[in-house]
C-alpha cells in the first residue's frame, strides 16, 4: 500500500507522516516535490509514485495575506487539489484533504453541520471551499475533513505564539468573543489513519465505504482569550517564566484587533457524522494542549 503525503513539512503533515506510516509506504513531499501552486509538479509526483491514497496536507494558510494574494491562494487550495483529485481518480486511488471553519460565514448560533450552506467571508475560505468542491467532484473515493483552530509542537499556531508572548511581553490582548475547539495536529492525524485503516480493510469487500465530507474537531469549545488563559496557568503549573500570568491577559472584542480577513464568530463544528459514522471518540480539547505544552515544556 503506497500512500503520497503532499505538505509533509507543515504541522498536519509532521504528524501524519507518523500516524500513516502504520498503513503502508509513505512517500512524504514538501513543495520541492509536490508544488500546489504548479499544476506540473503535482501530475509528475502523482505519476511517479502511483500510489493507492494521496493524502493532501498542504495548503496556503496566510489567512490575512490572501487578501491581498486572492489568486495564489485559489491556485493553491483552490485548483491544485483539483487537479491532485483528478489524478487519484485516474489511479483509482483515494483522494484525502482537509478544509477549514472558514467555508462558513460563522454566523450560525448552533455548531455546523456538513450540510449547512457555505458562505466564506474571505478569500482563504473561498479558496478552501473551491477547493474541497474540486476534490468533491473529480475524485469519488474522497474524504474532505474540515476542522478549527488547529496547533501542534511542529510549526506556527496560536498556543506557541501566546506562550512566546507570555514569556517575552509585558501586556497580552486576546480576542473573547470568537468560539470554536483548538484542535491538535495529532488529534487530525490519528482520525485521518483510523478512517483510512477501516478504508483498507474493506477494500474488495461489498460493504460500500462512506466517502464524503466530515467535520472533525476536538471535543468542546472555547474562545481565544480563554485558550489563552489555559496556556498561561498550564505553562506556569509546569515552572514555565511568564511576564504575563494568565490573570493578567486582557479579553477584548473583534472590533478592537482589526485583521485584512474577517474571522467566524463561531468556528463550531458537529462532529456528529463523523463520530457516527466511524465510531471515533474525539477528546475534549483541553486534552490536546496539555499533551502538547508537555512536550513544548519538557514537562
Amino acid at each position: 500500500m503506497k500512500i503520497l503525503l503532499a505538505g509533509c513539512d507543515g504541522q498536519l503533515g509532521f504528524e501524519l507522516q507518523r500516524s500513516l506510516a502504520v498503513l503502508g509506504d509513505v512517500a512524504a513531499m514538501d513543495r520541492s516535490r509536490c508544488d500546489l501552486a504548479d499544476p506540473v509538479s503535482i501530475r509528475a509526483a502523482i505519476r511517479a509514485e502511483r500510489p493507492d491514497i494521496v493524502v493532501n496536507a498542504a495548503a496556503y494558510t496566510a489567512v490575512d495575506k490572501a487578501e491581498q494574494e486572492p489568486e495564489l491562494a485559489l491556485r493553491v487550495n483552490g485548483q491544485g487539489p483539483g487537479i491532485m483529485a483528478a489524478e487519484a481518480q485516474a489511479l483509482g486511488a483515494l483522494m484525502v484533504h482537509y478544509s477549514t471553519d472558514y467555508v462558513f460565514d460563522g454566523g450560525q448560533d448552533a455548531p455546523y453541520r456538513e450540510s449547512d450552506a457555505t458562505d466564506p467571508a474571505g478569500a482563504y475560505g473561498h479558496s478552501k471551499l473551491v477547493g474541497e468542491q474540486a476534490v468533491a467532484t473529480a475524485c469519488e473515493r474522497h474524504l474532505v475533513l474540515r476542522t478549527s483552530w488547529v496547533y501542534g509542537a511542529h510549526g506556527a499556531n496560536f498556543l506557541k505564539t501566546m506562550l512566546r508572548a507570555m514569556r517575552e511581553r509585558d501586556t497580552l490582548r486576546v480576542v473573547g468573543d470568537q468560539t470554536g475547539a483548538p484542535t491538535g495536529a495529532a488529534l487530525i492525524a490519528d482520525a485521518t489513519a483510523q478512517m483510512l485503516g477501516r478504508y483498507l480493510s474493506q477494500s474488495g469487500k461489498d460493504t460500500p465505504f462512506p466517502f464524503g465530507t466530515y467535520h472533525l474537531a476536538a471535543r468542546g469549545e472555547t474562545t481565544w482569550y480563554d485558550y489563552a488563559v489555559l496556556i498561561g496557568r498550564l505553562a506556569r503549573d509546569a515552572g514555565a517564566p511568564l511576564k504575563v500570568q494568565p490573570e493578567q491577559i486582557q479579553r477584548i472584542g473583534t472590533d478592537e484587533y482589526p485583521l485584512p480577513a474577517r474571522r467566524p464568530k463561531s468556528s463550531r463544528l458537529d462532529t456528529g457524522k463523523l463520530r457516527a459514522t466511524f465510531g471515533l471518540t474525539l477528546p475534549c480539547w483541553e486534552d490536546g494542549v496539555r499533551q502538547v505544552l508537555r512536550i513544548l515544556l519538557g514537562a
